[in-house]
């Protein structure tokens, strides 16, 4: 049964549904998907249109009431929201080291049902256990844009409107095509990061000759490698972590050693325990009947810049990740079957989107580190009445960080803006 409780602002409904595993095999294995409701308290008696949000990731739970999310105060004026944990995230039925079959072979093919096509489905039995016949709204941040283009895909008729922000995917294009304009960004990011903080270039050289030199140990007992300090560079495509870099390296060492602090904070920075699908999954969202390969590592030599001179790595994943993280280092066999499996279906029906009728609005940050620009305008021509916003205002989590981020996207829809 459905549970409801009350906080500030919010009043909150937890839906819990049983889904198959496979949805083309609706007789076998189910999992459980877990969603919020949640609705302003001075509206919870009326009949308002839903707005469903889709999170970043792969692999991140969805936004909790209270805990960041600027978006959902602006949403919860015109809609009663729920927020999907996606399988395997959160409250729905985990998916980690701790909870996926043992043998790789096996796990590796439990896992090849947890991306796009699979999640969308999963939407469609909530919003008919919800809300019958009727469309509903969506809203897709990042990843969650991603899998809003697969809905316009495969369900567009259980659509109302859509709203995208930093997540227009590649259509056709696979995981080297992302990669290969994906690290120039990464290197302009940190030139950006660099102007503004100029003596951090020797701040990060001064901490990475030190790893180099020395075996020094996380919390979690596991040596910091200077390539894995490196893997920091990902906080560069978040205003909120942006300056957060800065503060963590003029605190690097107490003497001559590394901190207790800078160890503590990097390491939560760097391990994936709290989203190990992101690691497993993370190029495989971008397959589309070929294999990863470990797409970042090869095209990472296209670049040697990036090792020559020690850049900071961004949103890419590495096998080494397997072999340096304790959470991930259970599940390096699966990792390895995931990236030489070829037949991944197509997430995007170009022909449907091409016939699109669903509104759909969508902002592009003109200087997003995740999400290539060039790459999500073609992909919003070949979406039939898509509008965009492009903007340099914001970076990646502006709609996060800023509740004009959803309230400019609903006034273009409504024609407004």
């Amino acid at each position: 049964m459905p549970v409801t409780f009350r906080r500030p602002g919010f009043v909150c409904t937890d839906h819990v549904l049983e889904v198959p595993l496979d949805h083309d095999d609706p007789q076998g294995r189910t999992i459980e998907v877990y969603a919020r409701e949640v609705v302003a308290p001075d509206k919870e008696g009326e009949d308002l249109p839903w707005l469903l949000f889709l999170q970043g990731g792969p692999g991140h739970k969805a936004t909790r009431p209270g805990e960041g999310g600027a978006w959902l105060e602006r949403a919860l004026r015109d809609y009663r929201v729920l927020l999907l944990d996606q399988r395997g995230t959160g409250r729905s039925t985990p998916a980690n080291r701790r909870t996926l079959p043992a043998d790789p072979a096996e796990a590796a093919d439990y896992l090849r049902h947890f991306r796009a096509d699979s999640i969308v489905r999963d939407a469609e039995l909530l919003r008919r256990a919800l809300n019958g016949d009727r469309p509903w709204s969506v809203l897709g941040q990042s990843y969650g844009g991603f899998c809003t283009v697969t809905y316009l895909s495969l369900a567009p008729d259980g659509m109302q409107e859509a709203f995208i922000t930093g997540g227009l995917p590649n259509l056709t294009g696979g995981p080297d095509e992302v990669y290969r304009a994906a690290y120039p960004r990464v290197r302009a990011a940190a030139e950006r990061y660099f102007a503004r903080y100029p003596g951090d270039r020797a701040a990060l050289d001064r901490v990475l000759e030190h790893l180099d030199g020395n075996d020094v140990r996380l919390p979690g007992g596991e040596r910091l490698t200077p390539r894995r300090l490196r893997t920091v560079g990902i906080a560069l495509g978040s205003s909120a972590r942006f300056d957060g870099l800065h503060y963590l390296l003029e605190e690097a060492f107490a003497g001559t050693e590394l901190s207790d602090t800078f160890l503590r904070t990097v390491d939560e920075w760097v391990t994936y325990a709290h989203h190990p699908l992101y690691a497993l999954l993370h190029e495989a969202i971008y397959c589309q009947g070929t294999a990863s390969n470990w797409s970042a590592q090869r095209v990472l030599g296209e670049f040697p810049e990036f090792e020559a001179e020690s850049l900071l790595y961004g949103e890419m994943i590495y096998p080494w990740f397997f072999d340096e993280d304790p959470a991930l280092r259970p599940l390096r066999d699966c990792a390895e079957i995931l990236a030489r499996y070829e037949d991944w279906p197509a997430l995007y029906d170009v022909g449907r989107l091409a016939a699109n009728t669903v509104p759909v609005v969508a902002a592009v940050y003109y200087d997003d580190m995740y999400v290539d620009r060039e790459q999500s305008m073609r992909t919003a021509a070949s979406i039939k009445g898509l509008r965009t916003w492009v903007t340099n205002e914001y970076a990646h989590n502006g709609l996060s960080l800023d509740p004009k981020v959803l309230d400019r996207l609903i006034a273009m829809n409504r024609g407004l803006a």
